[in-house]
């Protein structure tokens, strides 16, 4: 149930009026995320102007007042990441399509709780005089940058209807920008959409020889492999290719190592808390060696903006060698808890980054997992969710998580993409 107050702007045209009307509804949720369509009932409140002159720019409010549904019981949705527009249809005297919009301001919506829409307004100018009817139509819902379109199944009835005089021609005092023209596209939203171009071959071969051991050599830098992953959320699959690079410091008989993503895929859709994502990563060990090591990096230090990069920093962990001889390090399962929710990302296939010449160490990873180093989250994380990376690669963009919600009306998905990008 749609919740809200219906306001009116100020006009000089006439005294308001406001009336509802209630209508069937099919509302198509985003394609690929194998959710039903929803038929229910939409409730609307229309406001205008009882009567008004030639001339006058009239302002129209509409307020939502039931749902079809309610919001899935899959993910909360965060506050101000819904906004709905949509089409309120004029005839009579004049006919136009009126494009109306709300903004992005909902307060947090629990799972399986009731939806709430902002109030959507719109602009009309009046060029004939008589009676002008107001009657809603189609409207679209975009959640978390994906859209859920609702139209209606049956014959809607006038909301309001506006006697329109002849007059001086003066406009009124409502925005003043005529709005007689088409309906916004239903598919349009004001919210950043993911980018969806994704890095190239994943690569086969391993790193140009990164040998340890000789030389007093203690830095190891590895080779940027392109690793494809499906990431499986709780509703469904997505698709991702991400740019991966394992690094390696020596320490004694160990290995400090430091993951990075090097592209990023989206911006955020919607204003992320702080401390509501967070990544872990199994490195799978081959050659020599076998088993696997856990990196992890911290949850975000501040909120997430929309609009901005998802930043994330090096995963980190430790590598403790269980065998002697020439070692392999590749990326493998990625894992990522954010709001809620867990998604865990599969390589379809995998490449080696790393090499090294590693000398057995008690209880190593040989024949088993890895250790892993809970430290490794504990990367810096002054300066919010600004660069980070260290001296020796430079100041990196992180990990771009998330690459597409939706939540809508009975509808739900969210899936992460990997990636990072460079300055």
């Amino acid at each position: 149930m749609f919740t809200g107050a219906a306001v009116l702007l100020g006009v000089s045209a006439g005294q308001a009026q406001a009336a509802e009307v209630s209508y069937a509804t099919k509302c198509v949720p985003p394609s690929g995320i194998g959710l039903p369509d929803v038929n229910g009932t939409t409730k609307v409140n229309i406001t205008a102007p009882a009567t008004a002159e030639v001339g006058d720019t009239v302002d129209i409010v509409w307020k939502f007042t039931q749902a079809a549904s309610k919001n899935p019981d899959i993910i909360d949705l965060p506050a101000n990441s819904v906004q709905p527009s949509g089409t309120l249809k004029a005839a009579g005297a004049q006919s136009a399509d009126i494009a109306m919009q709300g903004p992005r301001e909902n307060p947090a919506i629990p799972k399986g709780g009731a939806m709430t829409l902002s109030d959507m307004k719109g602009t009309l100018k009046l060029t004939a005089a008589g009676q002008v009817t107001l009657t809603p139509d189609a409207y679209v819902v975009n959640a978390l940058s994906t859209d859920t379109k609702c139209a209606p199944t049956e014959a809607v009835q006038p909301a309001v209807t506006i006697t329109v005089t002849a007059g001086g021609g003066g406009s009124g005092s409502g925005s003043g920008s005529p709005s007689t023209s088409t309906s916004p596209d239903p598919s349009q939203s004001q919210s950043p959409s993911p980018s969806t171009s994704t890095s190239g071959t994943p690569g086969t071969s391993p790193s140009a020889s990164a040998t340890g051991g000789g030389g007093g050599q203690t830095d190891f830098t590895g080779k940027v492999v392109d690793i494809p992953y499906t990431c499986a959320s709780p509703i469904g699959e997505k698709k991702a290719t991400s740019p991966i690079q394992i690094n390696a410091k020596k320490n004694g008989g160990s290995y400090d190592l430091t993951v990075q993503f090097k592209k990023s895929v989206m911006d955020s859709p919607i204003d992320i808390p702080a401390g509501k994502v967070k990544p872990t990563m199994q490195i799978v060990l081959g050659g020599a060696d076998t088993g696997s090591v856990t990196v992890e990096g911290p949850l975000n230090a501040a909120t997430i903006p929309q609009g901005t990069p998802i930043e994330i920093p090096d995963l980190k962990g430790v590598y403790k060698p269980g065998a002697t001889g020439d070692s392999t390090l590749s990326p493998g399962v990625l894992t990522i808890e954010a709001m809620g929710t867990k998604t865990v990302c599969t390589p379809d296939s995998t490449a080696v980054s790393l090499t090294l010449n590693t000398a057995e160490q008690a209880s190593g990873a040989s024949g088993g997992s890895g250790s892993s180093s809970s430290s490794g989250g504990a990367a810096s994380t002054s300066g919010g969710l600004a660069e980070t990376g260290s001296g020796d690669h430079g100041a990196l963009k992180a990990l771009g998580l998330v690459a597409g919600t939706a939540i809508l009306l009975g509808g739900a998905v969210f899936t992460f993409m990997p990636g990072r990008r460079t300055r």
